[in-house]
């Protein structure tokens, strides 16, 4: 990774990775909800993946919008 990029393409990629951890923890958390039923482990697995991602896409969010997201504890 050491070629040189401008910041358009930095702001691209980056809402790329936003747009795909966006996908990323809706499926995970579907696929939570098809697996609680049949298999709670599983279930936890997905559950900790949609978190992953959730957390990604809020760091995201703020760095691509900073201050137009409230803080998790509501500040």
């Amino acid at each position: 990774m050491t070629d040189v990029v401008d910041s358009d393409e930095l702001l691209r990629r980056m809402r790329r990775a936003r747009d795909r951890a966006m996908r990323e923890e809706r499926a995970w958390r579907a696929r939570g909800e098809e697996l609680r039923r049949t298999d709670p482990d599983a279930a936890r697995e997905a559950a900790v993946r949609t978190t992953a991602y959730e957390v990604v896409l809020r760091v995201l969010d703020e760095i691509l919008t900073p201050g137009r997201h409230p803080d998790a504890d509501g500040t």
